[in-house]
């Protein structure tokens, strides 16, 4: 990643975040064990449409999944496009699996989604420039303490990262309920004016979730457990 807009270098290298929670159930640790494997991201070279399904069709790429319920509803809804979904804690994996699977018969399996259980900026750095049609990061850990801003994904390489991943006219969907946060990376993204276009012209662009954005379940904790306010942001790859 380049050194930020303002001058200080530092820039995130890896994703920091617990790994594994508590032991998985059985039918979670079997999703884990057969159907991660056939749909896990490869160890290397370049990551495509075309590599990962078999042809050039829009790709989507999400930053920390959680339990996948935002990548799946997406996956399910566009079923020509192709999902790629990064998640270093292993229980959001296995939560995501199920959705993959079909959410025990609820609905056919996804074939459309690829997942990696690590490090999500190992893969993005694969991506080739121009490749996204669409770059999510909703929910990340806020890091709320000064001393650990250069740890939120939201910081001038990681943005810098993301423009170049995205191709023109691609989509960067940003939501969070954390108020440190909001400013933070509002204050991030007015120096990328020349990468971004926000998609915005009234408040209630950014008070209200879009249409098209399934909702996640730090979202709903967040409004339910907690009565925060959740804001989404829409930035259009210039």
């Amino acid at each position: 990643m380049t050194a930020n807009k303002s001058g200080d270098p530092t820039t995130i290298n890896r994703l920091y975040g617990r790994a594994k929670g508590k032991p998985l159930r059985a039918g979670q640790q079997a999703l884990v064990d057969t159907l991660l494997p056939r749909i896990a991201m490869p160890q290397d070279g370049p990551v495509t449409a075309t590599a990962l399904f078999g042809d050039d069709r829009p790709l989507h790429f999400e930053i920390g999944f959680g339990g996948g319920e935002h990548m799946a509803a997406r996956a399910d809804m566009l079923p020509d496009h192709g999902f790629i979904g990064a998640e270093p804690f292993l229980n959001g994996v296995a939560q995501a699996l199920t959705h993959v699977d079909g959410d025990n018969g609820a609905r056919p399996p996804l074939g459309n989604v690829r997942i990696h259980h690590g490090d999500a900026l190992d893969v993005l750095r694969r991506i080739p420039d121009g490749s996204l049609s669409f770059l999510y990061l909703l929910h990340p850990d806020p890091w709320p303490k000064a001393r650990h801003a250069k740890r939120r994904m939201m910081n001038d390489g990681p943005v810098d990262l993301f423009a170049a991943k995205l191709k023109p006219g691609g989509e960067f969907r940003f939501g969070t309920d954390h108020a440190v946060y909001v400013r933070h990376a509002l204050m991030v993204m007015r120096r990328h004016t020349d990468q971004f276009e926000w998609l915005c012209k009234e408040p209630a662009d950014f008070q209200n979730r879009p249409g098209g954005w399934p909702e996640t379940r730090y979202e709903t904790k967040a409004r339910t457990v907690y009565a925060h306010e959740v804001w989404y942001f829409r930035y259009r790859r210039r």
